[in-house]
């Protein structure tokens, strides 16, 4: 009898066609986008049929849903690791400088969490609860900031406005400078990560640096 919490070799080999399912689905998104996910393209790669394949995953939904948990999830990770590792606490530069680490190491994988959602595609909530844990982790870090200077009228409308930012104490202008940061700085990356940089003549790290420079306040050349 296996000991307990061990995998029978049952489950092990379907662990193991889970994931090659998911490797050759990573590898149709590359060519062609989530939208064009297709399982019965997968199975013929694997040599399997159709109906076969659909005992690993019921559809092509249930696929996406677990490509992008993973995805979330290894961002919350990596936002995570990089938290814990900062002292005295939360710092907003580091965390913008994992994120950007993040989405270069496996573009594919950032723009099927950042980038045009998946026509006809809904995620469940377990994975609206991890991308919630990464907005927490940036509110943190910005209210962990110095917040000078009068509120902005933006910053008004979110004390009345702060549903998305789940029950988090966070100030209204914490709120807004989490707004900008997420919004600013994946503005950069979603460019960056598509390839718009290149031939510039610039460097797109510095870029993001000086926006990040900016959105924590710092005085600029």
């Amino acid at each position: 009898m296996a000991e307990s919490g061990a995998k029978t070799p049952r489950e092990r080999y379907r662990a193991q066609v889970r994931a090659e399912i998911k490797q050759h689905a990573w590898e149709q998104i590359a060519t062609a986008g989530a939208s064009a996910l297709s399982l019965n393209a997968i199975a013929k790669q694997m040599g399997l049929s159709g109906p076969a394949l659909y005992r690993y995953f019921a559809g092509r939904d249930e696929l996406i849903t677990e490509l992008v948990r993973d995805a979330y999830r290894s961002l919350a990770d990596t936002l995570r690791a990089a938290t814990e590792a900062s002292k005295p606490g939360p710092d907003i530069a580091i965390l913008a400088n994992a994120l950007r680490d993040w989405a270069l190491e496996d573009p594919n994988r950032y723009f099927l969490v950042y980038g045009t959602p998946v026509p006809g595609y809904h995620a469940p909530d377990d994975i609206t609860g991890i991308a919630d844990e990464i907005m927490r982790m940036l509110l943190d870090a910005c209210a962990a900031l110095p917040l000078d200077g009068p509120a902005s009228p933006f910053a008004a409308h979110l004390a009345e406005h702060r549903q998305w930012a789940e029950g988090h104490p966070a100030p209204p202008a914490a709120l807004r400078r989490a707004l900008a940061f997420w919004t600013r700085l994946h503005g950069v990356l979603s460019l960056e990560a598509a390839g718009h940089f290149t031939g510039m003549g610039f460097d797109p790290g510095r870029l993001f640096a000086a926006e990040l420079d900016d959105l924590r306040g710092a005085d600029q050349a």
